[in-house]
């Protein structure tokens, strides 16, 4: 199969479009490197340097590649950034898939797998675990455009033209994260404290998220792409709640330097507290996650330490 993948020399992209190698695919990975980087992109992979709210370039781009899949992956994933910049953000995350979207059609694709969040879009639920039918409250403009590009794709995709899929995502963590964002505060904490500085907990510690290994993302991509009916959303975490100090806690046993942190103001845009229920995926991809918080932790660390703090 001829699949796309955007974002794919990021973070979660990138594994992702290793593993469609991996499995015998011809991927081409579309990405502008303003947050990936070129050495992500896996061997065997094509690679086009494309800003994808450049709609000629996305157009022409995949159109000659004729891909029978695309997996959208690109996105600016930083809240802070959507609440200060919030028409940058619609941009990115807005027009971007609409131009993915309008080149996917253009060229024939079949399937359309959108990386979605799970962490942003709900807001503060009445209940917990928020399903894939709690109410959308997004408390930033990322969690609403990200919502927005759902409905984009569920519109077309009820027209019968593409067959769309939607992955709601917990805080993904593993190695290849970049911490020079906010997102990923596993990859932050790790390379802070290697390079012998004091990390930032933004509040008190006592916020929690659902934190999801990479590779269990990755295993939910390739068997949604597989076995998701037209029109499916899935939540993809563990459904257990963590703190901010228990993340920090375990990166700092992980990486081996005995430094506290620093605690500052709750930023504005953030939740409380979410975690998700991903029974919806387990009965219909047969999917859970696999990989235990300290585990994924230290294999995160050990990246961060082979790679040197210095490189980031």
């Amino acid at each position: 199969m001829r699949l796309v993948v955007t974002g794919g020399a990021g973070f979660i992209g990138s594994h992702v479009a290793a593993a469609l190698l991996a499995a015998g695919h011809e991927v081409l990975v579309l990405d502008d490197l303003s947050a990936g980087d070129r050495a992500n992109v896996p061997a065997g992979g094509r690679f086009a340097q494309v800003d994808l709210c450049d709609r000629a370039a996305v157009l022409g781009t995949v159109k000659a590649f004729r891909p029978e899949a695309v997996n959208h992956h690109a996105a600016q994933t930083n809240l802070r950034f959507s609440v200060e910049h919030p028409v940058a953000d619609a941009r990115a995350n807005v027009l971007g898939t609409l131009h993915v979207l309008e080149a996917a059609l253009a060229a024939g694709t079949r399937h359309f797998l959108y990386a979605s969040t799970g962490g942003a879009i709900y807001g503060e639920p009445d209940r917990l675990p928020a399903d894939e039918g709690t109410s959308v409250r997004p408390l930033a403009p990322y969690g609403f455009h990200k919502f927005l590009g759902e409905e984009v794709l569920r519109t077309v995709g009820s027209q019968g033209r593409i067959s769309t899929c939607t992955l709601r995502y917990g805080n993904v963590y593993g190695p290849r994260q970049n911490p020079k964002g906010e997102a990923g505060v596993v990859a932050i904490f790790a390379t802070q404290l290697l390079r012998g500085e004091r990390p930032t907990i933004f509040g008190d510690g006592s916020k929690t998220r659902d934190y999801v290994f990479v590779n269990d993302v990755v295993r939910a991509n390739l068997l949604a792409m597989k076995k998701a009916p037209p029109g499916a959303c899935y939540n993809i975490g563990t459904g257990q709640p963590t703190t901010d100090q228990r993340i920090f806690d375990l990166v700092r046993g992980a990486v081996g330097v005995d430094l506290a942190p620093i605690y500052g103001t709750k930023r504005p845009g953030e939740v409380d507290h979410i975690h998700l229920d991903c029974s919806r995926a387990e009965r219909e991809l047969g999917w859970r996650p696999e990989v235990p918080l300290e585990e994924g932790i230290q294999r995160a660390a050990a990246f961060y330490r082979l790679q040197g703090a210095s490189k980031f």
